[in-house]
């Protein structure tokens, strides 16, 4: 029996071994694609804000200019897009957000006809396709490691067609915002219609053919666009810092139950000891 214990508690501490070596991996890897996450997010803001700048400078320069995607009107219908992760083992990377945007929904409207839900990621579809909501895309749309602008653009420019057919009235993007490496927030950010766009106070001097008017009925899409791919981009680094600290987590505890069972493996193997000595005394004791 006491063999049978022991033998038991040290297959335990082996698997327990093998999956910290699996978790410590993960972490590692996490970390170096947080790195690139990070390197790819920096990189793309002077892009983003440099489209910002000369749409800015369009409706200083030009007070005529307009645009639906500029104008406030009466909110009668949502659009949300929810950005989550294709793969799991990231602590509360998603959970957390599918409650934060339950809760919000849940206070905002008082039923599923007023609003839509844009989905990114196969964690998010495969949650949402099981409740009762409309879901704009019809298929999965995978939130890769290197985030392709082309993966996406079809649910984004649908939702900002949908904007200007007045079909909604708004667009909200909710996300894990990366703070951090242990801290992400959920955030939920109002993209449509535009009522941040403030440039530098120093810009350069334009003059825009065709027209201004055009050429802000050409950016202005291309600024959306771009705004909710920095949005991934970030999300993306959310989602390996959450994997990182999740699996160092996994690790610490993997560490403290070998610990444990350690303990108590050398306890039984003691007593086991003991037993067969007990054993062998009675059993000399009793030929005497």
């Amino acid at each position: 029996m006491a063999g049978g214990k022991t033998r038991d508690i040290k297959n335990k501490i082996q698997a327990t071994k093998k999956t910290s070596q699996i978790t410590k991996a993960m972490n590692m890897v996490s970390a170096s694609k947080l790195r690139r996450a990070e390197k790819t997010m920096k990189a793309y803001r002077p892009f983003l804000k440099s489209v910002r700048d000369t749409i800015s400078q369009i409706l200083n320069s030009n007070l005529d200019a307009s645009h639906k995607m500029l104008e406030n009107r009466d909110v009668k219908k949502t659009g949300y897009l929810v950005i989550t992760s294709d793969r799991g083992l990231a602590g509360g990377y998603n959970n957390n957000l599918f409650r934060q945007f339950k809760s919000d929904v849940e206070k905002k409207h008082q039923s599923s006809d007023e609003y839509v839900i844009g989905i990114l990621g196969n964690k998010g579809y495969g949650y949402y396709k099981t409740k009762d909501v409309t879901i704009l895309n019809k298929n999965v749309i995978n939130i890769r490691d290197d985030v392709q602008f082309i993966d996406i653009i079809d649910l984004i420019q649908q939702m900002i067609d949908m904007y200007i057919l007045e079909e909604i009235d708004e667009i909200i993007v909710y996300y894990n915002k990366f703070i951090n490496t242990i801290r992400q927030d959920i955030v939920a950010e109002k993209i449509l219609p535009i009522d941040n766009l403030e440039g530098d106070e120093y810009m350069v001097s334009y003059e825009f053919e065709p027209s201004p008017q055009q050429v802000l009925d050409t950016l202005l899409p291309i600024y959306i666009q771009n705004v909710i791919y920095g949005f991934i981009l970030n999300a993306k680094a959310s989602e390996h810092a959450a994997r990182m600290t999740a699996m160092k987590n996994a690790t610490d505890n993997a560490k403290e139950i070998v610990d444990k069972l350690t303990l108590h493996y050398n306890r039984a193997r003691q007593a086991a000891i003991t037993q067969e000595i007990t054993e062998i005394v009675g059993g000399a004791a009793a030929l005497k």
